[in-house]
């Protein structure tokens, strides 16, 4: 992802990071991010929302540890939004105390870049089940940023940047974390022609993307196979795209593909250079494994989770707090640096086109 350059007059990127879950492994792939040689050149300002206690002695324990030789950045040397609450945390372990803090590192981060001192956040791991014991009962951090910023219509686009070819893989889930039972009863016009219209809205405005062309899969095996395997397709999901065509030329947009031959493409243009041209600019999939089953296939350890339709740039890491890991110094910090990278860039192309 090219860092756009911006005017004299726009101020440097500010970046809030908070450190998820104290337990897991955030306070250690948030400091070996800090130390990432490429990061330490981007022309951006971070600042860490966590407890400094926890940053400290995690240092002192990964700097001891024989088992990493990667580079951490010292806490004394970095911005810290110091945020103390009460409750015991053990590394490794998920509980009521670190689910308190996790959110209270967020919630703060929200509060304070709703407030205009920070352009974009970049959220480490929370553990859900350590939120629900702490007495915050939200799907993941993405509700709670839409609920504080008074957001209705927002979204999960995943985005990576291919380390073979360059090309970049962006995928939007239509419905996120919910049964596989509940898909089709949530799978409406209303639902795709408003996620469509918010993956529009964002290749333009955090990607600067003018024309863009879009895949989007159909619901059932085949795309429903003119009626034979499921009607959603043929009664109402074609219908749709072609009003949508007529409504916005610039858009190139497919007709629904059928779910299992929808990412040979992409795949091709991940690995293949000579292939790019068979990748599009996005990727609407219709449900949560539908999309990220390819995604992580091809991005694992590089695709970014990113926040779409909100006042603000967020981003995170595609993967979960590990604790099983955490304390080891083997958390790979690769998805963080890519998160971080990307919030700076998305902070930089809406400075450009405001």
């Amino acid at each position: 992802m090219n860092i756009l350059r911006h005017s004299s007059w726009q101020s440097k990127p500010r970046i809030a990071l908070t450190i998820g879950d104290p337990a897991g492994i955030g306070t250690e792939i948030i400091l070996k991010s800090l130390a990432d040689r490429d990061l330490r050149t981007l022309d951006a300002e971070f600042t860490i929302f966590g407890d400094r206690r926890y940053l400290e002695s995690n240092y002192q324990l990964l700097k001891n540890l024989k088992t990493t030789n990667i580079q951490i950045a010292d806490p004394a040397s970095l911005g810290i939004f110091d945020i103390r609450i009460d409750g015991e945390i053990t590394l490794g372990v998920g509980n009521r105390g670190s689910g308190a803090a996790s959110f209270a590192y967020l919630d703060q981060a929200i509060a304070q870049t709703l407030a205009g001192k920070f352009d974009g956040i970049v959220t480490a791991p929370i553990a859900k089940s350590a939120w629900k014991q702490a007495g915050h009962d939200y799907a993941g951090q993405t509700e709670l940023l839409a609920e504080r910023s008074h957001i209705d219509d927002f979204g999960m686009l995943f985005v990576g940047k291919s380390p073979y070819t360059d090309w970049i893989l962006r995928a939007l889930l239509a419905t996120v974390h919910i049964p596989l039972s509940e898909v089709t009863r949530q799978l409406t016009p209303e639902l795709i022609e408003q996620k469509l219209e918010l993956l529009r809205r964002s290749l333009l405005q955090d990607f600067g993307i003018t024309h863009p062309r879009i895949a989007i899969a159909g619901i059932n095996p085949h795309s429903g196979e003119q009626g034979q395997l499921g009607i959603e397709e043929r009664d109402w999901l074609q219908p749709l795209i072609d009003r949508y065509r007529q409504q916005h030329p610039n858009v190139q947009i497919t007709n629904p593909i059928p779910p299992d031959t929808m990412w040979v493409n992409p795949a091709k243009a991940w690995k293949d250079r000579d292939r790019i041209f068979l990748g599009y600019d996005a990727y609407l999939a219709m449900y949560h494994d539908q999309g990220l089953i390819p995604v992580k296939l091809l991005a694992f350890d590089r695709a970014v989770n990113t926040t779409i339709g909100l006042p603000f740039v967020r981003t995170s890491p595609d993967h979960g707090t590990a604790f099983d890991i955490a304390g080891k110094g083997i958390a790979d910090p690769a998805s963080t640096i890519e998160a971080i990278k990307l919030a700076v860039e998305l902070v930089q192309i809406r400075q450009e086109t405001s």
